[in-house]
């Protein structure tokens, strides 16, 4: 029962949270204490009444640490555990108003469309069977065709409706058995064309797309079916989607989704000290950085934004900021910036031993991937202890000599191991795949000692 709430997501106690990070990040402890908390504050505040919950706020964390230490992948693991809608943005794409670059309002409207992409993907599952059988009987009515005198009412069933109904049956089963797949049967469709809002997709005319395309329909009318031949496999999965569309109240999924983004959103902010900058006497950047933190901090105390789903408030959505950190500190933010960030924690740089189970233990580890990538050519990889050792030897070394991209490095010198079996795979046939300590130096070694040829490889 307890393995199913937390499946869901629903009620989870911190030390569960933390149990289910531990699954796919290694190490950090305190961030994923920190982050455990932050959400069940949240499970906590719903069961509040109104008017106390809505006086409770989040308490927003900065993340400091280097990159590829799994700040991301904390709040994105967190995010899917919870089924809530999650951005990741770019602090430093957003300039201060009167500047080239993204509006801040856009991150709200961004999320809210997470939101009701979510929210529309979990009433097609509920809709799935419905779906289904009303597609089964629009293909079945494309087969046989009713008899007319089937439509004139009658106290007792004519042999002809019987004999239809069991045709109809046979024709039900065969379809079900996908022996009719391959049959061509002329359905109606629907031309796609663009829209106003696809072709505004630019953040700046988001809006004006917004409102154009909903005016189009009525400018111009709606477009009658077109009659089109195409096999019945085709044709069921066209009629399908076009059915779950159908079953879909917009109006419903825009308002679980609202709700559920002003719930349960949340935004991590990247490169967050990339705009902590302060004036101070500074021209130009400097001045634009700070202009950014001014243009962030309504829409992090929280304010209410114009969407195309409607009115979003985003005083309870979390805020998870992440940043190195190296050359800004936190205290070089505007001081009302920094008080919208109580929490703050210090991710840990990543040691040998953590890459060694970065490679092996999470759900998601390096190694499992490649074993199930090339399983699929039908060869059995199987890394020896002393090879996974050298692997993570060789990241601790270059991160150490070079830049430090922390388990990101893992990833490169990975590549350039599994290169040419990658490229052989198909070739190779079935068998099992042996990965040594020698094959691995064989592989990276010369790269490594070569400083100058590394930086640009590895």
């Amino acid at each position: 029962m307890r393995q199913a709430a937390i499946q869901k997501g629903d009620e989870l106690t911190p030390k569960e949270i933390v149990k289910e990070l531990d699954k796919y990040i290694i190490s950090q402890k305190n961030a994923k204490k920190s982050v455990s908390i932050a959400l069940r504050n949240r499970f906590r505040r719903q069961k509040l009444p109104p008017d106390i919950a809505d006086d409770i706020i989040p308490k927003n964390i900065l993340m400091i640490g280097p990159t590829g230490v799994g700040k991301t992948e904390i709040a994105r693991r967190l995010a899917k555990l919870t089924r809530s809608p999650f951005l990741k943005v770019e602090a430093s794409k957003f300039t201060e108003v009167g500047y080239v670059g993204r509006d801040v309002e856009s991150i709200v409207r961004d999320l809210v469309r997470i939101g009701v992409d979510l929210v529309k993907a979990e009433k097609m599952v509920e809709n799935s069977e419905k779906a289904r059988r009303n597609t089964e009987e629009k293909i079945l009515a494309i087969l046989l065709p009713p008899p007319k005198s089937s439509k004139e009412t009658t106290d007792e069933p004519s042999g002809e409706a019987d004999s239809f109904q069991e045709s109809r049956e046979k024709l039900r089963k065969l379809l079900r058995q996908g022996k009719l797949n391959d049959r061509v049967i002329e359905v109606d469709v629907r031309s796609n064309s663009f829209t106003p809002f696809e072709i505004f997709s630019a953040s700046g005319v988001e809006e004006i797309g917004i409102q154009i395309s909903e005016m189009m329909p009525s400018l111009m009318g709606a477009k009658s079916p077109k009659k089109r031949k195409m096999m019945l496999g085709e044709a069921f999965d066209y009629l399908l989607m076009e059915e779950q569309n159908r079953l879909l109240d917009m109006d419903q999924v825009a308002k679980i989704a609202i709700a559920r983004t002003e719930q349960m959103g949340i935004v991590f902010l990247d490169e967050i000290d990339k705009i902590a900058g302060r004036e101070g006497g500074s021209h130009g950047p400097m001045v634009s950085r700070e202009g950014v933190q001014r243009d962030l901090l309504p829409i992090i105390e929280g304010t209410t934004v114009n969407t195309k789903y409607g009115m979003v408030k985003t005083d309870h959505i979390l805020f998870i900021g992440a940043g190195a950190f190296h050359v800004a500190k936190p205290s070089d933010m505007i001081p009302e910036l920094q008080g919208r960030f109580p929490i703050r924690v210090e991710l840990e740089s990543l040691s040998k031993p953590d890459f060694i189970r970065i490679l092996t233990e999470p759900k998601n580890a390096l190694v499992k991937q490649y074993q199930n990538l090339l399983g699929t050519e039908g060869l059995d990889i199987q890394f020896s202890t002393d090879a996974i050792d050298e692997i993570a030897t060789m990241a601790v070394e270059i991160n150490t000599s070079s830049e430090n991209i922390g388990a990101r490095r893992l990833h490169t010198i990975m590549e350039k191991v599994m290169e040419d079996i990658s490229y052989d795979a198909s070739d190779l046939g079935h068998g099992q795949v042996k990965i040594d300590r020698e094959y691995v130096i064989k592989k990276v070694k010369d790269i490594i000692k070569d400083g100058d040829l590394s930086k640009y490889i590895l």
